[in-house]
């Protein structure tokens, strides 16, 4: 039995590409293994908030020590990190916008890289505590940029999940979507073939 965690990071959320391909994966992966939950979250529905020097220093305090505001935040950030924690997979949607993820996904980020509960710090380096989970990223993209210098997204998302423990991650790209006609159809094929054979 296993939980996985589906995140959403499009502007149009659900019906925008990425979204579109992530609950794809996550249907098929429903029906070919045994799941017991899946939990949802969009980013852009349910926004989440920029951090602030006030809200980042309310991580570091003891709770009675927080103000409301800080109390607020940091029960948020617990929140997403037990979701974290009860996934087995992550399944997220990802476009990309000005050549890096979006804006929505970067504060998620912020509020679940915590010090001493996703991470801490050793004399060999960082090391992740959120160990023994699959990630796989549903990059949906109007160019086409993955294997050259344009694609900053790629080793940022691996490089971040990395740090926090999440090291074994599987990217599904739909390239060239912008262009349209058929080498937007091939691309999505491509997508929908392959995770036909992740999820056998």
């Amino acid at each position: 039995m296993s939980t996985i965690l589906h995140i959403d990071s499009s502007l149009f959320g659900a019906e925008g590409q990425s979204g579109q391909l992530s609950r794809q994966f996550v249907e098929k992966f429903v029906q070919a293994q045994t799941v017991d939950k899946v939990i949802y979250r969009d980013l852009v529905s349910k926004p989440i908030p920029h951090l602030t020097a006030e809200s980042f220093q309310g991580f570091g305090l003891p709770d009675e020590e927080r103000n409301e505001q800080q109390k607020k935040i940091v029960q948020l950030s617990d929140e997403l990190i037990k979701e974290l924690n009860e996934a087995d997979v992550l399944v997220m949607g990802l476009p990309l916008y000005n050549f890096t993820m979006p804006s929505t996904l970067k504060t998620y980020f912020d509020h679940i890289a915590r010090a001493g509960i996703t991470f801490r710090y050793t004399e060999q380096g960082p090391k992740g505590l959120l160990q023994g989970k699959k990630a796989y990223i549903l990059a949906a993209r109007g160019g086409v940029y993955h294997g050259t210098p344009m694609d900053t997204q790629t080793a940022l998302i691996e490089h971040f999940l990395g740090f926090i423990g999440i090291t074994d991650v599987e990217f599904i790209y739909a390239e060239g979507l912008a262009k349209g006609g058929d080498t937007r159809d091939v691309a999505l094929d491509k997508a929908a073939e392959r995770i036909d054979q992740l999820v056998a």
